[in-house]
């Protein structure tokens, strides 16, 4: 089981979270008509080998959206912050 050390929480088991995608995936610009960029982007996913950084939803503690770093092979939890601080 992971432990995700929530910034408003605190640590916590990740059952009390859901995992909320790629957070490294960037949005095409609205105007964009190209419709393999937006293939990609609404279907296709790299599934990286080693550190990751991930978007994940603390849905039964303080609501609020978390970009983690995660490594894919050990499942070692590394940096935390609220979403919102990344904008």
């Amino acid at each position: 089981m992971l432990r995700i050390n929530c910034p408003v929480c605190g640590t916590r088991d990740e059952t009390e979270f859901t995992y909320g995608g790629d957070a490294t995936v960037v949005r095409p610009a609205m105007d964009e008509t190209r419709a393999q960029l937006w293939l990609d982007y609404v279907f296709n996913r790299d599934n990286p080998r080693g550190p990751h950084t991930e978007y994940w939803h603390h849905v039964q503690g303080c609501r609020q959206w978390l970009v983690m770093e995660r490594n894919t092979l050990t499942h070692e939890v590394g940096e935390c912050h609220l979403a919102k601080e990344a904008c």
